[in-house]
């Protein structure tokens, strides 16, 4: 299975919980700051997404979509 996540920049406080929780290493932390000055998570190896959605299930403010394809 195929999987893709949107992840809000501006929502995301950068806690990293979303970094902890995904299986295969694909959420980093960007190293530039949003809008509220915090440095918000980013879907750096898109492509071993499988759509598990671990990460928006431990996201607390809502931030990250999970899309899948079968």
């Amino acid at each position: 299975m195929k999987g893709m996540i949107v992840i809000d920049k501006e929502l995301c406080k950068g806690c990293a919980y979303c970094v902890d929780a995904c299986p295969f290493g694909i959420i980093v932390i960007e190293e530039r700051f949003n809008k509220k000055g915090v440095f918000p998570a980013s879907d750096e190896h898109p492509d071993r997404c499988t759509g598990c959605a671990m990460c928006a299930h431990m996201c607390p403010e809502i931030a990250i979509e999970v899309f899948r394809e079968e």
